[in-house]
């Protein structure tokens, strides 16, 4: 009898697959989103990592989905197909786009391929087990030491300069860059503070998460970049809310303690943060005068939330399409704003409003159901992790298109931290007894 050479195919796949066993596909887990991880801070010299960590967990999913042809969390499709819904709003934009820019688009696409990859990946693997959740988590954390020590390290080897540099909005040099940094600091910072109030570690390791997590809030006011800085006292606050409610008023009243010092401190201790402060001042007196837009980042934004929303006003359904922005907003530049040189013209910096031109009421309104379903998902559970990312870059999105810069940090940055905590409120094939990050 002769078989058909795709059955032969299918059973050799299936043949290989079943090396794959749970331990096996967990480590292939591990490494792909170590990879991703990695990639967050080496996107500027070697790229690679993201794109082969993305591609690593997608392979991984679908090998261990035909081997054992059985989806552990089938369940919970509707969570990770809501994120997988921000890809497809990308994909939907291509019939608002115009020839002249089907290269752009594509090249959009392309970029977005994560909201596709790692959400559907994520669904068709096992939950990762507390130990391997909590080392993927301590990589991250050490990681983002390592860079905040490494530019601490630049500055005091520069500091005179660097501290003149700040009245000229520029920041003390970072991997990555300055702004998403400044995020994942925020939350490095969250990371470390849940693993020692859960005890998830001990010994020298405690102490030495206890040090590295007080070093990061200092470096965050010595850096003194406003959005990192926003979203850290944001979480303060949420921490003394809680706290309150609880009735732990010991914390709510250290945590409000802080919020106040650190500040106050950081004005006279560190001459970033007091030079960042007068520069932010002297970029506020500058917003009514359109041409300061040339030369201060502040009042640039200002002005690119103008022309996003005259363009919104005009295309207030379906948006200008993504791809066709910057031709749409350099029309309104030149119209309304001509003392303000092309080279300053900005898109809209805010996520949201970003996304009202690019795809108009309709296209938002999608776009926030998706990516907001997670936390809906999860309430009333308690997910610390997963609401700290929500209010860090919900925050970041008001003065940042934070998931459509080129480089996809910020996307993958977003994306993984979401995805990372759902993972931890899910059931594990095994039972286990450790704290499950979430």
């Amino acid at each position: 009898m002769l078989h058909h050479p795709c059955s032969s195919i299918y059973f050799s796949i299936v043949s290989f697959v079943t090396i794959l066993s749970a331990k096996r596909t967990e480590a292939a887990t591990i490494v792909s989103v170590g990879l991703l991880l990695i990639g967050l801070f080496t996107n500027d010299f070697l790229p690679a990592f993201s794109g082969i960590g993305t591609l690593s967990i997608g392979l991984t999913a679908l090998l261990h989905t035909v081997g054992h042809r059985h989806i552990v969390q089938k369940k919970h499709w509707r969570v990770y197909s809501a994120l997988t819904g921000v890809f497809f709003l990308h994909v939907v934009a291509g019939l608002n786009t115009s020839e002249a820019n089907r290269e752009e688009y594509w090249v959009d696409i392309f970029q977005q391929l994560p909201f596709l990859v790692l959400p559907a990946a994520f669904w068709l693997l096992p939950p990762l087990s507390s130990l391997a959740l909590q080392r993927l988590y301590l990589l991250f954390y050490y990681l983002v030491v390592a860079s905040a020590l490494g530019s601490t390290g630049y500055y005091l080897m520069h500091r005179a300069e660097i501290d003149q540099l700040y009245y000229q909005s520029q920041i003390i040099p970072t991997v990555p860059d300055y702004i998403r940094f400044s995020l994942m600091v925020t939350f490095a910072i969250a990371i470390g503070s849940l693993f020692l109030i859960n005890q998830a570690i001990a010994g020298r390791h405690r102490l030495l998460v206890l040090l590295t997590t007080i070093f990061l809030i200092l470096y965050l006011y010595l850096l003194a970049v406003r959005s990192g800085l926003v979203a850290f006292n944001a979480l303060g606050l949420v921490v003394i809310g809680w706290s309150w409610q609880t009735r732990h008023y010991k914390w709510a009243l250290g945590a409000g303690g802080m919020l106040l010092i650190l500040p106050l401190m950081s004005f006279i201790c560190f001459p970033t943060f007091h030079n960042k402060y007068y520069n932010t001042q002297d970029d506020v007196s500058r917003v009514e005068k359109a041409g300061s837009a040339n030369n201060f980042s502040l009042v640039g934004r200002v002005y690119s939330y103008k022309v996003g929303l005259q363009i919104a006003q005009a295309h207030p359904l379906i948006g200008v399409g993504k791809a066709d922005m910057e031709d749409e907003v350099a029309v309104y530049y030149q119209d309304d704003f001509p003392a303000i040189e092309p080279t300053a013209y900005l898109l809209p910096h805010n996520q949201f409003l970003y996304y009202l031109v690019a795809f108009g009421g309709l296209g938002l309104f999608v776009f926030n159901v998706c990516f907001y379903y997670p936390l809906y998902w999860s309430w009333p559970n308690i997910a610390p992790l997963l609401i700290a990312q929500y209010i860090i870059i919900s925050l970041s999105f008001l003065v940042e298109y934070t998931l459509d810069q080129k480089n996809q940090v910020g996307l993958l940055f977003t994306l993984l931290f979401l995805l990372m905590p759902i993972n931890g409120l899910m059931l594990p094939t095994r039972q286990e007894v450790d704290w499950r990050p979430s």
